[in-house]
């Protein structure tokens, strides 16, 4: 049973049963006055640690949004874009989420702690001073009672009335009190009832709020978490692919380092040990440092760095190329050291030395010692071995199961090329001679037609702006073919990002192997899907036209009229302004360093069937770098090929050999 009522007549009667009853009201109002004292502790405490959760989540927000993930290569996917996005976006979410958290707690503080806090005051704190009333004013009313009771009888009447009289007074003071009081512990029971719990409910409406805001804010951000799952889905696919690449890359490099050794037509790098002479009797000493030679301006600049003490700098050092010789050990009791006369100190003989005999070598090659690199260029002999392996593999093993996929022993590949293309050796007949297998054959040829795929397509690029039609058929064929299957990825599951994952490395070949090549995969993925998606604008006049040219090669080689007919159209449109105009065309930006190795590599010249021609000047040109040749109006070049930098060729003039501008001359 719940608390007794009290009831106003009790008040009068005071006795021990009501006595108890009130005691029952004071002890619940102490209890609901402990409990509201302990609750507003814990909501101190729970709002504290939420401000503390709240600094946390945004220190955690700043963090994200202060950091940028830095990618290799020198441009992003737009998957990468998304990616790197995303820690801004998750940033601002939580951010967001925040400010509804600060909202709900500035909330609680006005709809739940003031309310019981002033609940706990005005109304308990007021029954306490009731309660501390009314006991006093019945201590004194019962001891004045009881002095009343305890006075003679033999005092005289007017006292015995006027103490009576003071008594009554008492009492009834008392009993009003105690009327007022009862009224008081009765009220406050009713009014706790609502005004503890109405703060409770709006606390919760408040907290309902706030996860309803984060579930709207969820709501928002649903749409652009689905596409970031699909970019990162997609980026991880491309890791994968791109790792197995860098791993077989690094396989190779382990296998043949000095094969993969960076190397670049304006400068080479790496250590060298720089010998320092020294007043005697000190000798000299041997110095590391890290040497970078530009070769067109033939200066070799040497930074002191040793990875050994924390990759610390020194100092810097410039010094102009005259010659390299190299040094015997005859004369130095040291291998693998160049001697290199400077012309910044006339007399002046630099020696220093290389890692290896291959970086020796190396070193010798790029500085102008006696190893020059010798160019393969396409003869007899060529032809020959491609007619042969052919001839050899469709009489042998055009049946063969993995014909082209099943590779040979690599020994013996190298063994057969370099037999093949030996001019003394070239009479093998690959057809009737069992020596060699077929896998090997096929692995000779494939390696031999690897070539450069720079050189093709910068070869290509002079074309592909007067592309056959029937060769833009063939494009729209194939891509219209490859949207086709996309078409129907469902059943067969051939998406049009599948189908750039596996086209991609085959249209769109990387221009060297290297780890960074590796990493562009994925923009040569992109290319060929922005290819099939959009197929029927691939023979559009507006359409990438190097783009073109590099899938095109692929499929359709040139014939030898096609070629001149590309070349001839050119230039014939060129040539007609010369009959009108004086003033010669601008000429393509001449490259920094020129060498013959800029001329098309052979296994291209034979696949595009380009052959050398002749050419006649229709523009005079004085030449601005040695690479380039000067000439008059009418001059006839010989040999001429494409060279590997747009909008250049090269031929011949009178025993020197160079490059011609393109727009220049006409193809006879």
């Amino acid at each position: 049973m719940g608390l007794h009522p009290l009831e106003f007549s009790e008040c009068y009667l005071d006795s021990p049963s009501f006595r108890e009853k009130i005691k029952a009201h004071e002890a619940e109002l102490d209890k609901t006055n402990r409990f509201i004292k302990e609750l507003y502790k814990d909501g101190k405490n729970l709002i504290n640690a939420t401000k503390q959760l709240s600094l946390a989540q945004r220190k955690f927000a700043q963090c994200l949004g202060e950091f940028q993930f830095e990618y290799i290569g020198d441009a992003k996917t737009d998957d990468e874009k998304c990616i790197d996005e995303s820690l801004q976006e998750f940033s601002a979410f939580l951010r967001n989420l925040e400010d509804q958290r600060e909202l709900m707690m500035r909330n609680i503080t006005e709809t739940l702690m003031k309310p019981l806090e002033k609940f706990r005051k005005e109304q308990l704190g007021s029954a306490k001073a009731e309660r501390k009333k009314y006991e006093k004013e019945t201590e004194k009313y019962y001891t004045s009672l009881e002095k009343l009771l305890n006075m003679s009888a033999k005092k005289k009447e007017p006292q015995l009335q006027e103490a009576d009289g003071a008594v009554e007074a008492m009492r009834q003071h008392f009993q009003e009190e105690s009327l007022e009081y009862v009224c008081k512990l009765q009220e406050i029971q009713e009014r706790k009832k609502f005004e503890c719990v109405e703060p409770m409910l709006a606390f919760f409406q408040t907290v309902f709020t706030f996860y309803h805001q984060g579930f709207e804010l969820a709501n928002d951000f649903d749409h652009y978490k689905r596409a970031l799952q699909i970019n990162i889905q997609n980026t991880r696919s491309r890791f994968e692919g791109t790792r197995s690449e860098v791993y077989e890359l690094m396989k190779k490099i382990k296998e043949n380092p000095q094969e993969y050794r960076q190397t670049s037509p304006i400068s080479s790098e790496g250590y060298l040990y720089v010998q320092e002479k020294r007043p005697p009797p000190f000798g000299s000493s041997w110095v590391k440092r890290y040497c970078t030679f530009v070769k067109e301006q033939k200066i070799l600049h040497m930074i002191t760095f040793d990875p050994k003490s924390g990759g610390k700098f020194g100092e810097t050092e410039s010094v102009t190329l005259k010659s390299c010789v190299r040094k015997t050990t005859d004369t130095l009791d040291r291998r693998f050291c160049l001697d290199i006369e400077i012309t910044d100190r006339p007399g002046t003989v630099l020696t220093v030395q290389a890692l290896s005999e291959d970086d020796h070598k190396f070193w010798m090659q790029a500085m102008g010692g006696k190893e020059p690199v010798i160019d393969a260029q396409l003869d007899e002999v060529g032809v020959n071995f491609v007619r042969s392996s052919i001839n050899a593999i469709e009489t042998r093993g055009i049946n063969d199961q993995g014909l082209y996929r099943v590779v040979g022993v690599s020994s013996k590949v190298q063994k057969l090329l370099s037999l093949m293309i030996d001019e003394k050796s070239n009479d093998v007949d690959l057809a009737v001679c069992e020596e060699w297998d077929v896998k090997t054959i096929t692995s000779a040829l494939k390696l031999y037609l690897s070539g450069s795929p720079e050189a093709r397509v910068q070869a290509i690029h002079c074309l592909v702006h007067k592309l056959p039609e029937r060769n833009r058929e063939v494009l729209s064929l194939v891509t219209k073919h490859l949207a086709n299957v996309a078409a129907h990825s469902k059943q067969n599951l051939m998406t049009v990002a599948n189908l750039g994952v596996v086209f991609g490395p085959t249209l769109m070949r990387p221009q060297e192997e290297t780890v960074a090549a590796i990493m562009d995969l994925k923009f040569q993925n992109i290319v060929v899907e922005i290819l099939i998606e959009q197929h029927e604008k691939v023979t559009h006049p507006l359409f990438s036209r190097v783009i073109i040219a590099t899938v095109f090669s692929k499929f359709v080689s040139l014939t030898p009229d096609e070629a001149s007919l590309g070349s001839n159209e050119s230039v014939s449109s060129q040539s007609s302004t010369a009959s009108t105009s004086e003033t010669p065309p601008e000429k393509a930006k001449s490259p920094h360093v020129i060498t013959s190795s800029t001329t098309i590599p052979p296994p291209f010249s034979e696949k595009a069937n380009v052959t050398l021609m002749k050419a006649k000047a229709v523009y005079p040109c004085e030449a601005e770098h040695d690479s380039e040749l000067s000439f008059q109006v009418g001059a006839i070049f010989h040999a001429v090929t494409l060279s590997r930098e747009p909008g250049w060729l090269e031929g011949e003039l009178e025993g020197k050999r160079g490059l011609i501008p393109e727009n220049y001359v006409e193809i006879l």
